[in-house]
């Protein structure tokens, strides 16, 4: 499975962002895919999961503002970013999880989000 993200930027707080992430490859055995983010020095969270069947998760911080969503024709996941916030700064990764997988084993590259104040 090899991973594509972007849509990443520079925002003033309050504006909203786009991000996408193209799967490849085995698509076949994805039952999930996430967003997570990460900061210098702080351990990388969740923001937003969405399974194969559709159910979806959102970290605490960030529901109803993100919203998460899928195109199986496009094989491609998107993450919604509105009402951004400075504290939402921060190098977001696409992943994926496999059927039989322990986790999120498939990485994307990252894509940096800067919300200004």
């Amino acid at each position: 499975v090899q991973l594509q993200a972007s849509g990443g930027g520079l925002v003033q707080a309050g504006g909203s962002l786009r991000l996408s992430c193209a799967a490849s490859g085995s698509i076949f055995s994805i039952n999930a895919m996430g967003w997570y983010r990460q900061a210098p020095g702080k351990q990388r969270e969740l923001v937003a999961a969405i399974t194969s069947g559709g159910s979806t998760n959102y970290a605490d911080s960030v529901k109803g503002r993100f919203i998460i969503s899928r195109d199986n024709a496009k094989n491609t996941v998107y993450l919604q970013m509105n009402s951004l916030k400075p504290e939402d700064t921060d190098v977001y990764y696409c992943a994926a999880r496999t059927v039989g997988g322990g986790g999120y084993d498939y990485w994307g590259q990252g894509t940096q989000v800067t919300v200004s104040s």
